[in-house]
């Protein structure tokens, strides 16, 4: 501006389409790979969360357990059991261990009270030994060893008319609140 004129820059001329050659179709297909990329991402997600909600719903209206086991049952009669031996005849079955001592017969769960493992009878030892964290319970099961914090629970246990053992798993009896004094928590032979 020295010499009194001023000067005005013009702006650059915007290029045309045809000007833009290449670079106007590779933008396009750009946008284009990248729509059809983000809609078979988003159809994926959607077939994935449709499936996991049908198949919690299936889950839901069929559940796992659709057999409720038997939790009465006849175990034999009293002479089929031997004083001062324990039978894993109804462990797997019912989950139950009968015990035949002087005194009679009482049913033991085999449910350990730790944490529900499923101690093992050894015979060798004459004591039931869990497996998992090594609580150690005596044939009466009365807990001696390990973390289990009570004996194992009882059932109820009775003779049919016919004189039959009747292990009834629907009432249960804990030695620390005294229940296994109760007249059903044995079996007086």
């Amino acid at each position: 501006m020295p010499d009194g004129k001023s000067t005005v820059s013009k702006p650059p001329e915007p290029k045309s389409p045809a000007a833009l050659g290449k670079a106007s179709n590779d933008f396009d297909d750009i946008n284009r790979r990248s729509f059809f990329s983000w809609l078979s991402f988003g159809w994926v997600g959607f077939v994935a969360a449709t499936g996991g909600f049908f198949t919690m719903l299936l889950r839901f209206l069929f559940p796992n357990v659709l057999f409720e086991p038997v939790q009465t049952f006849r175990a034999g009669f009293p002479d089929d059991y031997i004083i001062g031996e324990v039978s894993t005849k109804w462990k797997d079955k019912y989950g139950v261990w009968l015990v035949r001592n002087d005194q009679g017969i009482y049913a033991l769960s085999t449910v350990c009270t730790h944490l529900g493992c499923t101690p093992n009878w050894l015979a060798s030892s004459k004591k039931f030994k869990c497996p998992c964290h090594g609580s150690g319970f005596k044939a009466t099961g009365i807990n001696f060893e390990g973390p289990a914090p009570r004996p194992l629970e009882r059932y109820r246990i009775v003779l049919a008319d016919n004189g039959e053992i009747i292990v009834d798993k629907t009432q249960k009896y804990q030695q620390e609140k005294g229940q296994w004094t109760d007249p059903e928590a044995f079996l007086t032979v």
